[in-house]
């Protein structure tokens, strides 16, 4: 593994990953004026799938995880992600707000496996509770409290998910691309009974009889360019680099998702969306940077 810095060929892929991941939100949007959120979610999913996976092995990871992985991943995170763009989330804070999945998992390692909380991590999650609070609290046309409360639950799925990959982890060292790819089967039966039981037979029939071209180029963007390409070369970079080197880039989204929500539908925030989302921001880099200061804070008192 390489511990110098990053070579510019590789510092341009994560730098374009970002920008891939950023703009998704908006190509989610764009997806939703001819599709509904649960069928576009499925489709994302069995484009995801299909042809990927004959090309790649299943990793021999147990069925339950594949399942557990896809349930909550997949279908928990992307079913409410996409309600909540579709009921009228702006595609740029819900790229922010979705950031709170880290916080989340906080939560749900200290609980379910028990591990303790560090000084700067419980100082980054008060961080971002003030923020997400202030958020949520100036909801109106611009952003409804139903989108807010539905990204939020799409954050904690997304840590849910953190959770399963961290017991997929154990089984060893593997493809992770391969395993995405065939955890991408679990989703699109349960997205489409929820779309059949939610939106109606009426709604798929239409959709899928008016299929147009930009529908299907902003389902394979959110397929194979955020999904395929993005992990791939996310797992390319984790190979070759420490976390702690790869995992900062993933604070850039946001204000990759926000500029293009801006350009592209004209998506106004209000002063106290930034200062809510410059809390949360802090708070991230609190959680990931804040270890090593107040480790020096320490070595200088002594």
């Amino acid at each position: 593994m390489n511990t110098g810095a990053m070579r510019p060929r590789d510092l341009a892929l994560a730098l374009l990953v970002i920008v891939v991941w950023g703009v998704n939100f908006a190509v989610i949007k764009v997806g939703l004026v001819g599709v509904p959120p649960l069928l576009l979610a499925a489709l994302r999913f069995l484009l995801a799938a299909f042809p990927a996976l004959l090309f790649l092995r299943p990793p021999k990871v147990p069925l339950r995880l594949y399942l557990a992985y896809g349930l909550t991943m997949s279908v928990g995170q992307f079913a409410f992600l996409f309600t909540a763009i579709h009921v009228g989330m702006p595609s740029g804070l819900a790229s922010l707000v979705l950031q709170s999945q880290s916080f989340f998992t906080l939560v749900l390692t200290a609980l379910w496996l028990k591990e303790k909380w560090h000084v700067n991590q419980l100082a980054g999650l008060m961080l971002a509770a003030g923020g997400l609070t202030l958020i949520g609290s100036a909801h109106g046309a611009s952003m409804p409290l139903t989108g807010f409360v539905l990204t939020m639950a799409a954050a904690a799925m997304w840590a849910c998910g953190n959770i399963v990959s961290r017991a997929v982890g154990r089984h060893g060292p593997m493809n992770q691309l391969a395993f995405v790819v065939w955890a991408s089967l679990v989703p699109p039966l349960p997205l489409l009974a929820l779309s059949y039981s939610i939106e109606g037979s009426s709604a798929m029939t239409a959709t899928l009889q008016n299929f147009s071209l930009q529908t299907f180029a902003a389902v394979a963007y959110i397929a194979w360019a955020s999904t395929l390409f993005g992990y791939a070369v996310w797992n390319f970079l984790l190979s070759r680099y420490p976390v702690n080197r790869v995992a900062p880039f993933t604070l850039l989204v946001p204000l990759v998702g926000l500029t293009t929500g801006s350009l592209a539908f004209g998506e106004t925030l209000k002063p106290v969306h930034f200062v809510g989302g410059a809390l949360l921001m802090a708070g991230l880099l609190v959680n990931l940077f804040g270890s090593a200061l107040f480790a020096r804070r320490q070595w200088s008192k002594t």
